[in-house]
């Protein structure tokens, strides 16, 4: 099998240019110089000033995700600089061990900077004819930074198995939280979604290989073929991309180990499908991101040889985070071609490279950084010559939109306004057919005017009839049904049915528990029960009994007899 080789994009860099005059007058000069150096001295003042900010951050951060991460090392955080777009401020020592720097290439209407030490946008116009979306390229960070305390993902999502008293007690919306903060540090949840959610795609380079540590391997996945019966086209992908053509190369029956193998060694990338039905640091990661999103969490692993490209350039119906494991992946990011095209509802077809112009973001992950670029931007990624890639890809977002609520709530509200509007029942006009319809729709008349005023009088009144609570149920209840089970730890097991309760020991049952009134209970999460009102009944939709393989069982619920809630 053939293997492309890509043509290294050049980095760009930002240059300022100074033009020098001789100065005639030794006294002119003077005064120049002496200008300068106060200048220099006022910079000085102002950067040892945004120094305590930063750390105030840092301790801040530090202090709040060590209640999920107990193995936390007391380590002093380094001076930590960040670089946009080609900028080049870095930590001097950095510099100094490096040799050089690594920028990526944007080409954006808009240059927008972000650094830790004051948190301020500065923004910088440049000519470009991508209008409708730009590139937020925020925090390359070089050197160590406030996500060093995290140590690695393993021992963080370890900690969220509630081993201890103090998870077992805590609120599990704030644990979710924590942990979406650790995705996107150094970037703040309040800043990430008011400027950049379903807006503009974000690049956080690390320089720490470490930091995703635990989430997914190579050596881990090579270990699930091996001891798990994953099925080609069901549960794995090979795939390549050559001459604008992407191929599907699944056999049918299992995908063993070695014959994976063998299409990887031949050039063809490999995607594990629900990494999380295998993994057990996926299932937790994913259960606890659902809860924060309110939106099912979903995961893909893609494994790339080098010197290869997998998939033709497309978009997806998803908001997308990308995790770099392993090696390093080129990625290639483009505006929607349209409006129309932007935030849609379905992914797209393959595009050939023709189609889809220049690129806004031009880059290369390296293990530790984090690509998010929501639904509709076009993409495509292939590996350089030296290096294979594992990155995950988190998705969410999927059919979770104002128009899937509507498409729940106008059904409900038209039926309701049948029974109860007389409005709804009249008749339609004895002659509409003479003046509706796209034949009439160029022409004006007296009887149309009357006709589409009244149909707008009827849709205004469809509001009054639609129960919005309702609605907002049934995309709830549909959460439930896609939500993975939660991971149940051995301290939740031995005060819960899953590890405590009556047994059978020496011939007779034992250990009998009873629920009295004024028993104290906890839910093992926050997000995995609704109360939901239909079909004239109250149940109560949960997803204790779900699998880690998605829609695998039908949707569980407990009928509430409503007799119980009045006493309540």
């Amino acid at each position: 099998m053939m293997k492309i080789e890509k043509k290294s994009s050049t980095l760009s860099a930002f240059a300022v240019h100074k033009s020098k005059q001789k100065e005639k007058n030794e006294v002119n000069l003077s005064k120049r110089s002496s200008r300068v150096q106060k200048k220099k001295e006022e910079k000085k003042l102002k950067a040892s000033q945004k120094q305590s900010p930063l750390l105030r951050e840092e301790a801040s951060i530090k202090s709040s995700l060590q209640k999920v991460s107990v193995h936390v090392k007391n380590r002093t955080p380094q001076n930590a600089t960040a670089t946009m777009n080609g900028g080049e401020k870095l930590n001097s020592s950095k510099r100094q061990k490096d040799g050089s720097t690594k920028k990526s290439k944007c080409h954006a209407a808009e240059k927008l900077c972000v650094t830790p030490e004051t948190d301020q946008v500065e923004t910088k116009q440049k000519k470009s004819t991508h209008k409708k979306k730009t590139v937020k390229t925020v925090a390359e960070l070089h050197g160590k930074s406030i996500a060093d305390d995290l140590t690695s993902s393993s021992m963080l999502l370890s900690e969220l198995d509630g081993s201890s008293v103090e998870q077992h007690t805590s609120d599990s919306e704030v644990q979710a939280a924590k942990i979406f903060e650790w995705l996107i540090a150094p970037v703040k949840p309040r800043k990430f979604f008011s400027e950049l959610w379903e807006k503009k795609p974000l690049l956080v380079k690390r320089n720490q290989p470490h930091y995703y540590e635990g989430c997914f391997s190579t050596a881990e996945f090579d270990e699930i073929l091996r001891t798990n019966n994953l099925q080609f086209t069901v549960n794995v992908d090979v795939v390549s991309y050559a001459d604008d053509k992407r191929e599907t190369h699944n056999p049918v029956g299992r995908a063993h180990a070695p014959i994976v193998w063998d299409y990887y060694q031949n050039g063809c990338s490999v995607r594990l499908l629900n990494p999380q039905t295998f993994s057990t640091n996926m299932w937790r990661l994913n259960s606890t991101l659902t809860e924060y999103f309110g939106s099912f969490v979903g995961a893909n692993v893609y494994l790339t040889p080098a010197g290869s490209q997998g998939f033709a350039p497309h978009w997806d119906d998803i908001e997308a985070f990308v995790i770099q494991l392993e090696g390093k992946k080129h990625w290639r990011l483009y505006n929607p071609r349209c409006e129309e095209e932007a935030l849609p509802r379905f992914s797209s077809p393959n595009f050939k490279q023709a189609e889809i112009g220049e690129p806004i973001l031009d880059t290369v992950l390296e293990p530790g950084d984090l690509l998010y670029f929501p639904r509709g931007i076009i993409h495509q990624a292939d590996t350089p010559a030296e290096s294979h890639s594992l990155h995950v890809t988190l998705s969410t977002c999927q059919r979770n939109t104002w128009g899937d609520l509507l498409q729940k709530l106008v059904p409900q509200a038209l039926q309701t306004a049948f029974e109860e509007d007389i409005e709804y029942r009249k008749a339609l006009p004895r002659d509409y057919m003479n003046y509706m319809g796209v034949v009439w729709s160029d022409k004006e008349s007296s009887e149309r005017k009357a006709f589409m005023n009244k149909v707008h009088q009827l849709v205004g009144r469809l509001f009054h009839h639609a129960s919005v609570d309702g609605a907002a149920d049934q995309m709830s209840k549909g959460v439930i049904q896609d939500s993975l089970p939660p991971v149940i730890s051995e301290a939740e097991a031995s005060r819960s049915i899953f590890g405590n309760g009556e047994r059978w020991e020496n011939g007779a049952v034992t250990n009998r528990v009873e629920m009295e009134p004024d028993s104290n209970i906890k839910l093992l999460r926050k997000g995995i029960i609704r109360l939901v009102m239909e079909e004239d009944q109250i149940r109560i939709y949960h997803c204790i009994e779900n699998t880690r393989v998605y829609h695998e069982v039908e949707p569980r619920f407990l009928d509430i007899d409503s007799r119980v809630l009045s006493y309540a």
